[in-house]
């Protein structure tokens, strides 16, 4: 089973939760009060670069003369679609950037360059997700419904394929995004036309997106209209490509734990933070790679505090890993190659039914729950701050199995 008792999984007293609690508020509240000038040149200097990366790599593509440089300028386009996607589209449409009171640079007006409807997004993704975030069966990002990621997913011989529809998914993540955000409107819908009305306006969207890449822009570049049509393909498969890495491995490495809707009733907002913790993962980036992934590689903070600025997220973990040591809280986060190799075997996996499987859904890698510790009381250990918190006790645990 995935988590019910969290703060037992997290071997915390009430009190240390509600302290825990206290501290990321006071997080929040000292990064809203110093948010100004600073952060608004950034978001607009993010926009131009942004545009103008995109109109640049246009321009190599239709005007050189060699394959180089329309591979060059594919690399760019993707390069300027991912930055649309993840550090402006996504970010903004968070209400990251509604504090500006910018009509252009808001939650609600933005309309990103992919083929899902934002406002559609912004329910499956703000509000289910983000929310709901790893409750099973309410949470609709746990696999988005057609990957298996944790044993409490029941297991179906369709999922032998998994492996290659992973791979499909990867390839085309941004019609599955357009699709999921489609399903979550259309599952609240409270009639036929409504949920009418929702299809509508995708397929508008649809419309719209594949007629630009592929239809204007080629027709505009003349004779040369396949290598332009032939270029958008490319940028946006790696545009694609790029999103899903960056998801995946923000979602499903091991110790990015599921909670069962239990764990989820009469939940107070410090046990809200404390499974955003548990939920989530991070990898480790430099400047350039977290600007490129929206900064998602802080997928933990962006979950604890997801509509304060994606430029804060750095100094904010500095604070968060901080919380950790206090807490003996894990902080789940490593190199990328490291985070999708164990997205990669978790997705291998689970394709087999549980049978052929060796640890159960209370002590697996990547699910885990409360009774994996089983019947061993606390014991007073040393530990960076002094508590016997979660990351000791797997520290314990795991001497335990290897004999030592």
């Amino acid at each position: 089973m995935a988590i019910t008792q969290i703060a037992v999984y997290a071997h915390l007293s009430a009190e240390d939760v509600e302290a825990l609690g206290c501290e990321l508020d006071a997080i929040r509240r000292d990064i809203d009060q110093r948010l100004g000038a600073r952060d608004a040149a950034y978001i607009r200097r993010t926009i131009a670069f942004q545009r103008i990366l995109d109109l640049t790599s246009r321009l190599v593509i239709a005007c050189s003369g060699t394959k180089l440089g329309v591979a060059l300028g594919a690399v760019a386009l993707a390069g300027a679609k991912s930055i649309e996607n993840m550090e402006i589209g996504h970010n903004v449409c968070h209400g990251q950037w509604d504090w500006m009171n910018d009509p252009e640079i808001h939650s609600n007006t933005w309309e990103w360059d992919m083929a899902g409807v934002s406002s559609q997004w912004r329910y499956s993704h703000n509000y289910r997700h983000h929310v709901f975030t790893n409750v099973l069966g309410i949470d609709d990002d746990i696999g988005f419904g057609v990957m298996r990621v944790t044993r409490d997913q029941p297991w179906r011989p369709r999922l032998l394929l998994q492996p290659l529809q992973n791979l499909f998914l990867a390839v085309t993540f941004e019609w599955g995004i357009a699709l999921h955000g489609l399903y979550s409107e259309q599952e609240r819908a409270a009639t036929a036309a409504e949920k009418s009305t929702h299809t509508r306006a995708l397929l508008r969207k649809i419309a719209r997106q594949t007629g630009k890449d592929y239809l204007l822009l080629p027709a505009l570049s003349g004779r040369r209209w396949r290598r332009t049509l032939a270029a958008n393909a490319a940028a946006n498969a790696l545009r694609n490509l790029w999103a899903y890495v960056v998801i995946f491995c923000g979602h499903f490495p091991d110790g990015a734990e599921k909670f069962t809707p239990a764990a989820i009733e009469h939940e107070s907002k410090p046990e809200w933070y404390l499974r955003q913790m548990l939920g989530t993962a991070n990898f480790d980036a430099g400047p350039v790679l977290a600007f490129l992934s929206g900064h998602l590689s802080n997928q933990i903070e962006h979950h604890l505090f997801p509509d304060l600025p994606s430029n804060r997220y750095p100094e904010i973990a500095e604070r968060v890993r901080a919380l950790c040591d206090k807490y003996d809280l894990p902080y789940n986060t490593g190199p990328l190659p490291r985070q999708y190799l164990l997205t990669l075997r978790t997705i291998g996996k689970l394709a087999l039914p549980d049978d052929l499987l060796i640890a159960t859904s209370d002590d697996a890698p990547e699910t885990s729950s409360e009774d994996k510790f089983g019947p061993h009381p606390r014991t007073a250990v040393d530990s960076p701050s002094g508590r016997h918190g979660l990351r000791t006790a797997l520290a314990e645990r795991d001497r335990r199995h290897s004999g030592h």
